[in-house]
């Protein structure tokens, strides 16, 4: 155990609350910073921040030996454009003139569609949508201001999420059978898709930001391979659930429609190609180096569904 700063911005997000507990394991210094943080560990400090403030991001990372980016923004396309590249840049800047290392909490939205059957770290940038194009614009920063040597980074990445927050299995079949609904997919129910348990992403961003070797590099995080397709994951909910698999599969062309009604939809309707075609994430690099096997289907089912069951 170090005592060494270790910061999280966007610590109140679906990561940022098991990451905090996770660097408990490396460090008694953990800084929490978000518009208003709250304590994960006794002993965690809070900083208020607004991270498009330049400022007020130098301040919050001052001290810090390792900073971790997790924050999650309103998923609208303009808050995107608009706070994104101004995040990224001040972080960037804090961290090299206060001599931090980063770690940078990724999507796989900038990566091309023609290769989601087969994601590996060495998977080509060419997003087909316009938040994948902010994304990747954003990953350009970072890698530049790598490749120049004044900033120490590395790229943790994640699939898509099953876990309490921010998730399609959360919200759309989760909630949908345990209210007696059906459960919601989207474009093909037939097709495979991989999904990141958030538990497993924060344990492996919290060893990744404490493995020198590990900068300089990008890394999928861990990820269980099992071929399971939309069908599969809403009758293992439904199992888990002990309610009736009951499916509603809502073709592209609704969401633009319903997103008249439902803004949320409308913001989907871009990334609906991720659902109609396989959708297949390695994270061999990650599990190979650590040793570390990802929780089961099974096993990051039911525990999602007891921390859904928990928060009510």
């Amino acid at each position: 155990m170090n005592t060494n700063l270790q910061t999280i911005l966007g610590s109140g997000g679906v990561i940022g609350i098991p990451l905090a507990k996770e660097l408990s394991k490396f460090t008694n210094n953990i800084r929490l910073v978000s518009r208003n943080p709250k304590k994960v560990n006794p002993d965690d400090e809070l900083f208020a921040c607004d991270l498009t403030d330049a400022m007020q991001v130098d301040k919050a990372v001052q001290g810090s030996e390792v900073v971790y980016l997790t924050v999650g923004f309103e998923y609208k396309l303009k808050v995107w454009q608009e706070k994104w590249p101004k995040v990224m840049s001040n972080v960037i800047g804090a961290c090299k003139k206060q001599h931090a290392k980063l770690v940078f909490f990724d999507n796989i939205y900038m990566y091309d569609p023609d290769f989601l059957k087969g994601m590996t770290e060495e998977t080509p940038i060419k997003p087909p949508s316009k938040k994948g194009e902010i994304r990747a614009f954003i990953l350009n920063m970072l890698l530049e201001a790598m490749k120049t040597g004044e900033l120490t980074a590395l790229i943790a990445r994640a699939a898509d999420f099953i876990g309490p927050k921010n998730s399609l299995l959360s919200e759309m079949v989760y909630k949908d059978l345990k209210n007696g609904k059906k459960a919601t997919w989207l474009a093909d129910i037939s097709k495979i898709h991989n999904f990141t348990f958030t538990n497993d992403a924060a344990r492996a961003t919290a060893l990744l930001g404490n493995t020198p070797e590990a900068y300089g590099q990008t890394w999928h995080l861990p990820t269980d391979r099992t071929p399971l397709t939309g069908k599969d994951w809403i009758e293992m909910f439904a199992k888990e659930l002990k309610v009736e698999s009951k499916i509603s599969v809502m073709p592209v062309w609704m969401l633009g429609i319903l997103g008249i009604f439902v803004p949320i939809l409308k913001e989907f309707k871009e990334m609906a190609y991720q659902y109609d075609r396989d959708y297949l994430f390695d994270s061999s690099k990650f599990e190979k180096r650590f040793g570390f096997k990802p929780a089961t289907p099974q096993e990051a089912v039911r525990q999602t569904i007891k921390m859904l069951d928990t928060k009510k």
